[in-house]
């Protein structure tokens, strides 16, 4: 109810577009008696794109008829009997409204919550007093030039009027002189004395009309100039309101959704910019209309001049700023995958901004899906392709559009396409599948105005990678992320720059990992330094070294970093995907350093008393994270695998030697809430013959390493067998696979110290054999 009491506070155009939410498809009254209940009502989560969710509508749906019924049953006395019919009366509406189209009940009160919300954060952000941000001026400018707009064609409609009151009174005078002049052919028969008496007044009479009507037709002239001047100038304010909003606003609107697709912002503001579209499309059609109407008038009484040629030209302009606004206004509302699958459902949502406006919904036009590639889109940008050619077959690729009465949108919803197969082309040099970028192309064909326009329209997906197999998504991504980051508005397809700055590849890598961890905790400035370490194999630490460096495409996912057989973002993107799947909250509690290379450990933890550690990104495998700690510099490498069996938390748990995560955080404290209870006796206990087992981490190193002083020689002789073994599955490895042999010795010699004697490295690998004898 707290939006509502909010909403209620607003004043001016606020108050108006809120009221403007409300009508027969949902009374402002069931808003406003029911406000707490609709705004805990879980609205939110319906997906409407998904018929399988209208049961939970329907349910939604009839708790609100109930609940509608309940409020009036509520109601007594004089003053609550009209009420108690009315909340009646709208439960019926309402069921008998939605009962077979629950979900757009749904649509209808989402579209209603998320604008009220909007409307009371833009007014809140005005009373605090704050200063008004660039958008919020833009807008405002915007909104100031629709009013200028609204007045011009008013005047204009007016002007119109008068135009017509003076040449409907012209006609009229202008048949007085022709009856005058009849009157006077006729007086032939008269007598002579009677004729020359009429003869005379009316000759007098004919005169005064005549030079009437030579003075008026020279009026009437100036006024249709005039007219057509004040057209002219119209169009021009149409034509520059119109730029503003297709060529800045939505396109700033089509760059956030492209930036959305590396974990930016959600685009959002398209009920905005509808808004403004279909104010557009109202204006430019009045005018349009006014013209015509002039052409009516020029017609009705041709008088000489050139305003057939002005109004010629008048309507042709305003028929390109129409084409222009409806061909421009056929936007993709959701976009397609952009690593698309092969025989892999997806789905997508076309819209025209001003469907509404132009009443195309009468004749509900039909959307076509195809599939097309990087020269297929070129061309038809160029327009030497007037046809779709195909790169790939697309099944369920025909869709209707809908108009949604109570949003006011006209939109198609793709929700079961496929692509069966696709047809690639020659690739160029070292460029893998990977690489090549394909385009969903939508168009349609409708027509307004009787027929009178018809638009053939089009619009093109952003760039798609057609993979046919899982291994092939992390280059794709790679493919996506790049273009996603570094297009340029209004480019040929799809072209995007082979190097960029190391503080713009920055930008796009942190923004896609702070959207994967969902958190505001992004990489930091050291993180950054550390991948600018491993891009450029750089030992510098300064972040101003980095910042005039330039990268390559081929550096970034096309070259094995040096002494590796994966790419800079192939490692990049396993961190990401292992800390998404198994490790988010331990990042967004800060528990993982992650991007520290080994030295960079061992330097951290010299200075702390044993048993402190860290967790840090291992540097020679994909999707690996190491504990490095005081007595053991680095584990093997934990990966998805690894998490799958036992998590981080619990690993951590099952080590005891682990006392404190750096700088000095004992480790329960941040850990100690992620660990999985262990087994009670009831849990542990037989069923059906079998005993459930625990899973637990053992490191025997540092079982060695810190105990074997107090282990008995038979305890030692137990032991030694394990350290066989270790030496056998070459367990005792170092993060990077190498065998870490300064580390294993020491085992050694703590052993010849127990048994004085000395032991060589053969002699220990045959202590199991001789114990066994």
């Amino acid at each position: 109810m707290a939006m509502w009491i909010q909403a209620q506070q607003l004043q001016g155009e606020a108050l108006h577009q809120m009221q403007a939410l409300y009508g027969q498809h949902f009374p402002i009254e069931v808003r406003h008696y029911l406000a707490q209940w609709i705004e805990n009502q879980p609205w939110d989560s319906v997906e409407l794109d998904n018929p399988a969710e209208e049961a939970k509508a329907k349910r939604l749906l009839d708790n609100l008829v109930a609940e509608l019924q309940r409020k009036a049953q509520l109601q007594s006395g004089e003053d609550g009997f009209l009420l108690k019919i009315k909340l009646g009366h709208y439960a019926n509406q309402l069921k008998s409204t939605y009962d077979r189209c629950p979900l757009e009940l749904v649509r209808c009160i989402k579209h209603i919550l998320h604008s009220e919300q909007r409307l009371v954060q833009e007014a809140s952000s005005g009373s605090e007093g704050q200063t008004m941000d660039s958008l919020s001026q833009r807008h405002q400018q915007i909104n100031q030039a629709f009013e200028e707009l609204r007045l011009a064609t008013q005047e204009t409609e007016n002007e119109l009027r008068k135009l017509q009151h003076s040449q409907e009174y012209f006609i009229i005078q202008y048949q007085e002189n022709l009856r005058i002049q009849a009157q006077l052919s006729s007086l032939s028969s008269l007598p002579p004395a009677e004729r020359t008496q009429r003869e005379t007044t009316l000759q007098s009479k004919r005169t005064t009309v005549e030079a009437w009507l030579a003075r008026e037709a020279s009026t009437l002239q100036k006024y249709r100039l005039d007219l057509s001047a004040q057209h002219q100038k119209t169009l021009g304010l149409l034509r520059k309101q119109q730029t503003l909003i297709l060529d800045e606003e939505l396109i700033q609107w089509k760059r956030r959704q492209q930036l959305a697709g590396n974990g930016g912002p959600h685009e959002g503001g398209l009920d905005v910019l509808q808004s403004w579209c279909e104010k557009l499309a109202d204006l430019i059609w009045q005018n349009r209309q006014q013209i015509r109407r002039c052409e009516h008038l020029t017609q009705q009484l041709p008088l000489p001049g050139p305003m057939e040629e002005l109004l010629s030209k008048l309507n042709s302009d305003i028929t390109d700023i129409i084409s222009a606004l409806v061909t421009s206004t056929f936007i993709i509302e959701k976009q397609p995958p952009q690593v698309l699958k092969t025989q892999t459902k997806f789905a997508a949502t076309v819209r025209l901004l001003v469907g509404g406006k132009l009443n195309v919904h009468m004749n509900p036009p039909q959307v076509k899906a195809v599939i097309v590639s990087e020269q297929q889109a070129k061309a038809l940008l160029k327009n030497e392709s007037t046809h779709s050619e195909s790169s790939g077959e697309i099944l369920n690729n025909n869709c209707v559009m809908e108009y949604h009465q109570t949003t006011g949108t006209l939109s198609a919803h793709f929700r079961n396409m496929s692509l069966k197969r696709i047809k690639r082309s020659d690739r160029r040099g070292a460029e893998s599948v990977t690489e090549e970028k394909f385009t969903v192309l939508f168009e349609s064909q409708f027509s307004v105005a009787g027929n009178e326009l018809v638009f053939h329209v089009k619009t093109l997906s952003l760039p798609v990678v057609v993979i046919v197999h899982g291994s092939q998504d992390n280059n794709a991504t790679a493919t996506v992320l790049w273009d996603n980051a570094f297009a340029e508005p209004g480019r040929v397809p799809f072209v995007v720059p082979d190097k960029v700055l190391w503080p713009q590849l920055c930008e796009a890598l942190d923004m896609k990992y702070k959207a994967e961890m969902h958190s505001g905790r992004g990489l930091s400035e050291d993180n950054l330094v550390f991948l600018a370490q491993k891009a450029f194999t750089s030992s510098s630490s300064n972040p101003e070294d980095y910042h005039n460096m330039t990268m390559s495409w081929a550096q970034f996912n096309r070259e094995s970093l040096p002494g590796r057989n994966f790419t800079f973002w192939q490692w990049f993107d396993g961190v990401v995907e292992l800390m998404k799947k198994h490790l988010k909250p331990h990042w967004n509690d800060g528990a993982i350093l992650g991007f520290v290379n080994k030295q960079q450990a061992q330097d951290m933890l010299m200075s702390k008393p044993n048993g402190t550690f860290l967790l840090r990104f291992s540097d020679s495998e994909i999707g690996g994270i190491t504990i490095a700690w005081r007595l053991v510099w680095n584990l093997l490498p934990y990966t998805t695998k690894d998490f799958s069996i036992r998590s981080l938390a619990d690993r951590i748990s099952d080590l005891n030697h682990l006392l404190f995560l750096y700088p000095d955080r004992p480790k329960d404290e941040v850990f100690a809430k992620y660990y999985t209870p262990p087994l009670c006796m009831y849990q542990a206990k037989a069923v059906d013959g079998y005993v459930k087992p625990q899973i637990k981490q053992v490191v025997f190193f540092i079982f060695y390493f810190t105990q074997l002083h107090v282990m008995s020689l038979t305890t030692i002789k137990m032991s030694l067998l394990n350290v066989s073994a270790l030496v056998r599955n070459d367990t005792m490895l170092d993060a990077d696979g190498d065998f870490d042999l300064e580390d294993t010795m020491d085992v050694a010699r703590h052993v010849e110290e127990l048994l004085r004697r000395p032991m060589s490295w053969d002699r220990l690998q045959q202590i199991p054999m001789m114990l066994n004898r």
